[in-house]
């Protein structure tokens, strides 16, 4: 029954994406942006489904599973950040992209108020770079939760993933993502609620959930242990950092072309309120269960904290249900990964190569190429989804969101203090993780800083010049 229900399920949220071949127009412009047509509440839905996905489902679930309590600072700070940096970004990237009339992230940025070929070739880069890895992530996440449904091997998973991404790509390209977003972030949130109540019914009610908490060493601590600085400030040093990684949201293609396709951009704030509605509803539910996890499987030495949900679910659920909520978490990575591949497609069809791919046929197999690097990137994984998506997002956040913020706040950096921006803040929140001190502090924070500072150094330099 539970493969039955699974395989209807899934085939639903398909036909969705499918569907939307009905409105595709075969252009660049379409395929990328879906001419930005959007409206407000589909791209507020797209983009918390696109935010969350098989990272939230699989990756942040594991980590509150192992942490405890204290990982709800990840949904603070996270959710903090994003929302103070869509007060100044998100309009404003959205009159950039009809004044540009570009179709991808990097172009946006380097013709934000003049040409810059080189600035777009770099951001393209590291674009498909961070893209697909990230995309890897999510065929990993979807491998994961078909192997605790079906016991496949993990690598099945990311193979069937991998070809309905291609079905999405060449049904819809960004509109059939989108239309699919929307209806799995209904099933996202009806299935968290479902699994935190039915699972706290299951183990005697609130009461006796709490008291099984309180027995597990550290794991209602309000902050972690291994803190940077001790007490108080160590505890502000640690969701601050987090709120960096909510503000990493706008250097993150894949989510913001989400808001580059709305109809208007005097709807933006429609198009917010729906995202920060559901977003946070989904965030405080996912939280829930991966504490209730910890207390339903408790044998975290033996145990991969990333399969807690889909776990959890099948000894919970009945099969319908269980074949519901797998269903709506293969999807959702599903269409994330498509997501991130049609930006990395972008990237490379209108940003890397000398002249833009106008042609359909050739942007699908660009899409088609990029798919199959990712797989091969899953197949060869060895990471952990959770710390796969991280070092994609701060990446990406430490390289573009900077100079996105400098522009939107009226700053005309020259192309040269653009790509140092850019280049400072990435290699800064690589160093930094490669020391090992992604541990204590998310490695964003102080790539987002780098490339700031940058800015404001450069500008001093040049005052001295003309002075």
């Amino acid at each position: 029954m539970t493969t039955i229900s699974f395989l209807i399920f899934l085939s639903a949220f398909v036909l969705i994406g499918v569907s939307s071949m009905r409105h595709a127009t075969g252009q660049r412009e379409d395929y990328y942006l879906a001419s930005s047509t959007v409206p407000p509440w589909l791209v507020g839905l797209s983009a918390m489904a696109t935010n969350n996905s098989g990272y939230m489902f699989i990756g942040v679930i594991g980590y509150t599973y192992a942490t405890g309590l204290a990982a709800i600072w990840l949904m603070v700070g996270w959710i903090t950040g994003d929302f103070l940096a869509s007060l100044y970004v998100h309009k404003r990237l959205r009159d950039a992209t009809e004044i540009s009339s570009e179709a991808s992230y990097g172009a946006v940025l380097s013709h934000w108020y003049s040409r810059s070929n080189a600035l777009q070739k770099l951001i393209g880069l590291i674009s498909v770079v961070f893209l697909m890895a990230y995309a890897s992530a999510q065929l990993v996440a979807g491998g994961k939760a078909l192997h605790a449904l079906f016991d496949w091997p993990l690598w099945a998973g990311a193979v069937m993933g991998s070809i309905l991404v291609m079905v999405y790509c060449f049904a819809g390209g960004i509109r059939a993502s989108i239309w699919t977003d929307a209806a799995q972030s209904f099933v996202m949130v009806a299935a968290m609620a479902l699994l935190l109540v039915m699972g706290t019914q299951a183990l005697g009610g609130f009461d006796a959930v709490v008291a099984d908490m309180s027995v597990i060493d550290g794991f209602l601590d309000l902050f972690p242990r291994d803190l940077v600085l001790p007490g108080l400030a160590g505890g502000v040093l640690f969701a601050l950092s987090w709120m960096f990684a909510g503000l990493s949201v706008i250097g993150q293609p894949h989510i913001m072309v989400r808001f580059m396709a709305l109809s208007d951009a005097g709807l933006m704030r429609r198009a917010r309120i729906w995202y920060y509605l559901w977003y946070t509803g989904f965030y405080a539910l996912a939280t829930g269960v991966g504490m209730l996890s910890r207390v339903y499987i408790s044998d975290p030495g033996n145990f991969d904290a990333e399969l807690a949900l889909p776990t959890m679910a099948i000894e919970i659920l009945p099969p319908l249900m269980v074949g519901l909520v797998l269903a709506g978490i293969f999807a959702a990575t599903l269409s994330t990964a498509d997501s991130l591949i049609l930006s990395s497609s972008a990237a490379i069809t209108h940003d890397l190569l000398p002249h833009r791919v106008e042609r359909p046929l050739l942007i699908k197999a660009a899409t088609l190429g990029v798919t199959l690097f990712a797989l091969a990137w899953a197949l060869w994984n060895e990471q952990s989804v959770f710390s796969l998506v991280v070092l994609s997002w701060s990446g990406m956040a430490s390289s573009f969101a900077p100079l996105l913020l400098v522009l939107v706040m009226g700053g005309k950096p020259s192309q040269g203090l653009s790509i140092t921006m850019v280049i400072g803040g990435l290699l800064t929140a690589l160093l930094w993780r490669y020391k090992g001190l992604h541990e204590l502090v998310y490695e964003g924070m102080p790539g987002i800083m780098a490339g700031l500072l940058i800015y404001g150094v450069g500008r001093l330099l040049l005052k001295s010049r003309k002075n």
